[in-house]
Parts: structure tokens; C-alpha cells; sequence
């Protein structure tokens, strides 16, 4: 063997001894040694190779370098894996010390029950953080859970030997939850003598049975189990809003306040601007427009806005009407709520539902004077406006909150729910029918998640109470008072005499679906206008929209209400029973 060939393989030798030296005590390898290895490997190759190498060196030098590959690779695991569980083990120390300052607070036989319950809790909500950490981090939860878990042991052994040596001790627990119990209940009792708006609040139950036995039986109670009610929601950021506060206190759930209540409106600054709506093509209601429009201006000097046709006829009539005020596009109508303080409407129900639908927001207080045919929603008449408008400028009035619906159709080939066209607001009704064709509608309907029915009819109505003595009524739903919340789901003319009408709470999401199996499209209109066509797989969304229609009463709504059914239906209206005739014989 030549002498370079001896020279390399000592070289050889001295590199893979420092190799075999460098790893520590504890069976891993440092990163001290994987530089030096690397290095060696480097100068080895760096060398230059001399005439007749031999082919069996070249394969050991590229062993070494995988060997060094690897080694730099277990040196970077080894840091990422100490880092982690470093990370664990203060998470660790963390619920630790949470652990032990939760078991200073327990006290009594529960001690042992909490810590546990606590533990499972918090073990649970750290599952997704349990499921990123690697192997070399489970030891450290393994340790802590078998620490607590003879924490636990100790405390139930410790337990049962006070229990077992101290029967004094727990008496005089025993007796001193008693004296608690008896003064707090003496300080209840005080408070049941409280009412508030004829509802009790406080109320404790006590023990009714016979106290001659002894003093201990006099002093029994039954308290009542607390408990807590909140609101459920799909989501924080959803549209749906709770009205009804509904207070709980010791187990007693009590009714605050009510959406239904009367509201009233007080005006804090006086109205500035006013915005008049017309029904089109009726003379009366023209001359009227012109005596309001003058009378505001002269003697309340208000801003007067007017629709851009209303403008047109009023500066034909006469050039002092220059000052009316108008819009020029549509953009301008979104902006309308932050100028107008007041809407007037001249002319019947659908004036004021066209008044609705310009605002696709908040909604300015609206005062409909009737000037229709049947008036359901205008309790005022044109024949004394000025006593009218003077009693709602001045203020405070009585309004009804006319809720409405927000609609939106999804189609089949959107990719989720949100992904919609534009958005209807609805005062009275969103209708589902079968439009031109023959063939009955098929539609599959869900509140929220849950599967309603199947209608099979001519159609479908979802009426807001508002709505409830229009087409819903006709359809044979019921009539609702427009200030109690809710869905009316009204079938029209169903393949079934077992369909009847339902009332929907109003915070739920009620889903109207085409199948695939539907021998004909359907077709939604929203008020009797805006007609969509809905084919197989597209759905109709309708919930409460956050935004309703505030309405002026001429008394309040019920009575507005009442007297509209009266007057406008002839509601329950037949004869009396005449006063002469047989008679029950007086007992």
C-alpha cells in the first residue's frame, strides 16, 4: 500500500474516532460534534484526489456526509422538541398553580368532587393544545395528571380519617350551616314582602308540615335549586335580536319588560325636516299635498322633501313652491334617514308600504293619514291634518313597531348561505306560489335546522304580524296584533286538510327550499312586487330584519288596531239577539 493511501486511511481513522468520541454521556449527540464532523467531511472532500483512488473511499466519503446530514437533522429535532416541551411544561406549572389555588377555596366534603370536576374541565379545554405537541411533551402531562391524581387520593384518605375521628367537628360544621341557613333565610323573608309591578320576586319555600315535634322540625326549609336562563343565538355576529328582558333571581324567573309594551316617542330637539309621500293619479290627494306642504313650510318653517314627481306638479301649479326640496337619483334615497326626521304619507296601506321600502335601514317615524279604502295601517284623517301633525310635532306620541322581514334568495350554484342576491325587506308578506304553471309547488321548509314540511298546494305565505290581516287572512291566517314579534307561515289552498296556519317565533330563520324533485319552478314575490323565480335547489332565506317600521297612533296600538278590524273588516258584526222571546225559567 502506498504511503498516501496510508496517510488517507489514518486520516480516515482519526475522522470517524472523532466522530464516535463526540457523542455525550446520555446517548445523544451534540451539536459540538456535528460541527466538528461536518467539518472534517468538508477538508476530506476539499482534498485533492490522487492518481488511483480507490472506488471504495469515494462511497465512505459520501456515507460520511449522509452521517452528517442525519446528525444535523437530529440536532435540530432535539432543540424543537426540548423547545415544546418547555413551552408544556410552563403550561404545565400553569394549570398547576391554577389547581392548587382552586383547591384552597374548596372547602368541606365537596373538596375533592370540585378539584376533580375543575381538572376534567380544564383538561378539556386544553385537548386541542394536547393534540399539537409531539411525544417528548406528553411525559410532562402524564406526570402532572398522576401528581394530581395522588393529590386527589390523599385528600379523600385525609377525609375519610377526619370523618372517622372527628364526628365533633363536622357537628359543629353542621351546626354553624344551620345558624347560616336560618339567618339568611330570616333576611329572605323580609324580602318577600316586596312587589314590583305585582310580580314576586323573592320568594323562598318553606316547610308547611306540623312543628309540635320538636324545635329542629320548625326549622326546616326547602330552598329552591338556582339556576340561570340566557339567550340562545347562531351567532354574535347574526341579525337576530332578543327585545324581552327576563330577569332570574333565586330560581324565580320573572317577566321585566315586554316587546308588546306601548312605546312612546319624545322628542329631545324639534323636528327640521319633513318628507311627504303621495299615492299618484288622485286628485284629492293632490289638493291636500299643496295645503300640507304650504302649512308646514309658513307656520312650523320645515324643510319639506317631496318625490320628484310631486315636485314637478307642485311648480306647475304655482312657482312658490321652489323651496320643496328633492332627490335627482336613487343613491340619494339610501341617505334620506339621516335627513329626514318625519314622513308623512297620503294615501292608504300600500302608500305606506311603499314609504317602507325606500328605506332599506332605519326608518324615520312615519304619520299615514287615510286617504285608501280600507286603512289598515292609517289610523289618521286627512280632515283635521293640522291638529294631527301639530299633536306629533309637539309631542310625546304613542308609536307601533311594525316588524319587518328580510329576505334573500340563494341559488343553487352559490357556494354557501351568504353568498345571496340583493336583500328584500318585507312589511307584509313574502309569497312562495306556482306562478302560470298547472303543476302544484313543491317546497320543503325549515326553521333553522329543523325540517317543517312539505307543502304541496298553490303556495306559501310568510307574513309578518303586520301583515296578518292582508293576504295571510285571506289565505285563512290568523289576525295578530302588530306589536307582538313572530312569523306567520300561512299554506295557500294546501293538497291537505290537515295543513294548518303557524305562527313562528321571531328570532328563528325559516328556509324555503325548491327540490329536485319539483315538477315546476316556483315564484317568490316580496309585498306583490319584485317577482324572483326560484328554481330546483335554490332556497328563500326569511328572518326578522333589525330595522322596523315605526308607525304613529292616533290613541295607542292597541286600540288602532282594534278599531281597524272593526271598521275595515266588520269584524264579528251581526245583529243582537232580540230582547223579547223564550226565557230560562228563573231557578
Amino acid at each position: 500500500m502506498s504511503p498516501s493511501k496510508l496517510d488517507s486511511t489514518d486520516s480516515f481513522g482519526h475522522e470517524e474516532a472523532s466522530v464516535s468520541c463526540s457523542k455525550p454521556e446520555n446517548g445523544c449527540v451534540d451539536s459540538l460534534s456535528i460541527f466538528h464532523s461536518e467539518k472534517a467531511v468538508e477538508e476530506l472532500l476539499q482534498q485533492t484526489p490522487v492518481a488511483g483512488m480507490d472506488e471504495h473511499l469515494i462511497e465512505f466519503s459520501e456515507a460520511l456526509r449522509t452521517v452528517a446530514k442525519a446528525l444535523r437533522r437530529a440536532a435540530e429535532g432535539k432543540a424543537s422538541a426540548q423547545a415544546e416541551a418547555a413551552e408544556w411544561k410552563r403550561r404545565y406549572e400553569l394549570e398547576r398553580t391554577r389547581n392548587i389555588q382552586m383547591e384552597r377555596k374548596v372547602s368541606g366534603n365537596n373538596n375533592c368532587e370540585m378539584v376533580q370536576h375543575w381538572w376534567i374541565r380544564s383538561s378539556l379545554d386544553n385537548a386541542m393544545d394536547m393534540l399539537r405537541i409531539m411525544l417528548p411533551c406528553l411525559f410532562f402531562w402524564e406526570v402532572g395528571k398522576e401528581q394530581n391524581k395522588r393529590i386527589a387520593e390523599a385528600r379523600m384518605a385525609e377525609q375519610f380519617s377526619a370523618e372517622k375521628n372527628g364526628d365533633i367537628d363536622c357537628e359543629r360544621v353542621k351546626n354553624s350551616d344551620n345558624q347560616s341557613m336560618l339567618q339568611n333565610e330570616s333576611n329572605e323573608y323580609s324580602e318577600t314582602g316586596c312587589m314590583k309591578h305585582g310580580i314576586w320576586s323573592h320568594e323562598v319555600l318553606r316547610d308547611r308540615e306540623s312543628d309540635s315535634n320538636s324545635n329542629a322540625d320548625r326549622n326546616k326549609i326547602m330552598r329552591k335549586a338556582s339556576f340561570k336562563l340566557s339567550w340562545w343565538c347562531n351567532g354574535e355576529n347574526g341579525d337576530q335580536h332578543k327585545h324581552d328582558i327576563v330577569s332570574f333571581e333565586r330560581g324565580n324567573i320573572t317577566t321585566a319588560e315586554r316587546s308588546s309594551k306601548q312605546i312612546s316617542l319624545k322628542w329631545e330637539s324639534d323636528p327640521q325636516t319633513v318628507l311627504i309621500l303621495t299615492k299618484p293619479n288622485s286628485v284629492s290627494v293632490r289638493i291636500l299635498c299643496v295645503q300640507m306642504v304650504r302649512w308646514l313650510r309658513e307656520r312650523k318653517k320645515l324643510n319639506v322633501y317631496v318625490e320628484p314627481r310631486v315636485k314637478v306638479e307642485l311648480v306647475a301649479e304655482s312657482s312658490n313652491f321652489s323651496y320643496v326640496q328633492t332627490w335627482k337619483d336613487d343613491s340619494e334615497i339610501s341617505h334620506l334617514h339621516m335627513k329626514v326626521d318625519l314622513v308623512i304619507t297620503l294615501g292608504g296601506d300600500g302608500t305606506v308600504l311603499w314609504a317602507a321600502s325606500m328605506f332599506k335601514g332605519p326608518v324615520p317615524p312615519i304619520v299615514p293619514f287615510s286617504l285608501g279604502s280600507l286603512g289598515f295601517m292609517t289610523p289618521f284623517h286627512s280632515e283635521h291634518f293640522k291638529d294631527c301633525l301639530d299633536s306629533v310635532l309637539r309631542g310625546p306620541i304613542s308609536i307601533t313597531l311594525r316588524h319587518r322581514l328580510l329576505c334573500r334568495v340563494v341559488r343553487d350554484a352559490a357556494k354557501n348561505e351568504y353568498e345571496t342576491e340583493e336583500p328584500f325587506l318585507v312589511l307584509n308578506e313574502v309569497t312562495i306560489d306556482r306562478g302560470i304553471s298547472s303543476y302544484l309547488t313543491n317546497l320543503e321548509c325549515y326553521c333553522d335546522n329543523s325540517f317543517v314540511t312539505c307543502v304541496q298546494g298553490d303556495g306559501l305565505i310568510l307574513s309578518t304580524t303586520s301583515g296578518s290581516t292582508a293576504y295571510s287572512l285571506a289565505a285563512g291566517g290568523s289576525m295578530v296584533h302588530p306589536q307582538v314579534p313572530g312569523i306567520l307561515f300561512t299554506p295557500i289552498c294546501p293538497h291537505s286538510l290537515s295543513f294548518r296556519p303557524l305562527i313562528l317565533p321571531e328570532h328563528v330563520t325559516v328556509r324555503i327550499m325548491v327540490p329536485f324533485n319539483s315538477r315546476s319552478p316556483a315564484w317568490a314575490s316580496f309585498d306583490g312586487k319584485d317577482r324572483k323565480l326560484l328554481a330546483a335547489g335554490d332556497a328563500l332565506l326569511c328572518s326578522m330584519a333589525p330595522w322596523p317600521v315605526p308607525t304613529a297612533c292616533q290613541v295607542d296600538s292597541t286600540n288602532d288596531f282594534l278599531r281597524s278590524i272593526h271598521d275595515g273588516l266588520h269584524w264579528n258584526l251581526r245583529k243582537t239577539q232580540s230582547f223579547d222571546g223564550p226565557r230560562d225559567r228563573d231557578l
